[in-house]
């Protein structure tokens, strides 16, 4: 572990000197790489500053010890030196082991979020409002952004399926990004309760799917798309039920041809601004199955997601009846729905983020 964390150390310090050199600064696209990896070395340095600074003040309670001979008071300074040492070092150093593990390279970006009604009719399309309306409020509590970049909505107020981006200001450090925490958000959200459309007040099971890809960068030359392989349909944007909401056609459909991906996008305000938005959502789609394809060759996907509505494919439930919520990866279960519904998601996604630690840790060889 120590050689990791020299040959770490070593990379950070060259990085830091890099990014005072003004070629680098005049680089746009190499000063915003050189800082993501300096964010993404930060929180390891720190602790192992602090790792070194017990083992200092740990040798030094070991020759104290050594040197204190029969004198009793100084024994017992030296020891519990000793002993406070030593106990951070085993704290820092299970800490040292966890930020040591292959970071993911889209944890600082921002994502894509789609929620999908699934089995249910109405039922499910007023849930997945109530999942568009419970992440919105958990990314405002996190002092993110929210654009709702497509929506269909039904005329009870559920949502037949809708695309946000939620966005962190400026640029956050890996453990604070969007992607961080939103990538466990992946599934199907199955859903237990009284539907207001149910008249014997019997408890209904319906279900909604949940899409999550990091956001590429608007110059991020990671991916690059040949306009030749676009085929683009523009017409008018629909409201409920299909109704027509303006007289233009400034809705866009993106097709990519390789792929076969499609992105529909009408809440932008002209032809124009749809189509910027739909390439970068194609991006973004394309950057996340570059990644997902790699990392199934390494052997390591631990965050694949649902395409399908399939409920036995679930990965919570939101039972209505018992306020409870339980997430079947982690066994997490709590008695606070209604919180959770108003945006207090975290204690939720910690849950994720802790298991998919003792998993790399468990399995790293």
């Amino acid at each position: 572990m120590n050689e990791k964390l020299v040959m770490a150390e070593a990379r950070y310090d060259e990085i830091s000197a890099k990014l005072s050199d003004p070629a680098v600064i005049a680089d746009n696209k190499l000063y915003r790489d050189l800082m993501r990896e300096h964010k993404n070395l930060t929180p390891l340095m720190e602790v192992w500053q602090k790792y070194k600074k017990a083992q200092r003040g740990f040798d030094d309670a070991v020759e104290a010890l050594n040197e204190a001979g029969g004198d009793a008071e100084l024994r017992e300074l030296a020891q519990s030196e000793y002993d406070e040492n030593k106990a951070a070092m085993e704290k820092l150093s299970e800490e040292l082991k966890i930020l040591l593990l292959p970071k993911d390279p889209d944890d600082d970006r921002s994502c894509i979020i789609e929620i999908r009604a699934g089995a249910g009719g109405e039922e499910a399309a007023l849930f997945a409002g109530d999942l568009l309306r419970m992440y919105t409020r958990y990314a405002e509590k996190r002092g993110w952004s929210v654009n709702v970049q497509s929506e269909n909505t039904t005329e009870l107020g559920g949502v037949k399926d809708v695309q946000i981006a939620i966005r962190a200001k400026g640029t956050p450090a890996p453990e604070d990004g969007v992607w961080a925490s939103m990538k466990y958000e992946g599934g199907v959200h199955r859903v237990q309760r009284i539907p207001v459309t149910e008249s014997q007040g019997r408890i209904q099971t319906s279900a909604a799917g949940v899409i999550v890809f990091p956001e590429a960068d608007e110059d991020d030359d990671e991916i690059e798309i040949d306009p030749k392989d676009l085929k683009i349909d523009i017409f008018m944007s629909s409201g409920p039920g299909g109704q027509s909401v303006n007289t233009t056609y400034s809705a866009v459909r993106m097709t990519h041809l390789p792929t076969g991906i499609t992105v529909n996008m009408q809440d932008e305000k002209s032809q124009i601004q749809n189509r910027a938005a739909a390439l970068r959502v194609l991006k973004s789609r394309l950057l996340a199955m570059k990644h997902e394809q790699e990392a199934a060759e390494a052997a390591d996907m631990r965050h694949s997601q649902v395409r399908s509505l399939d409920r036995s494919e679930r990965i919570r439930t939101y039972n209505f009846p018992e306020n409870r919520i339980v997430d079947h990866r982690t066994n997490y279960k709590a008695y606070n729905l209604d919180a959770v519904l108003d945006g207090d998601l975290q204690a939720v996604i910690d849950s994720d983020i802790q298991a998919d630690e003792a998993d790399r840790l468990a399995n790293q060889k």
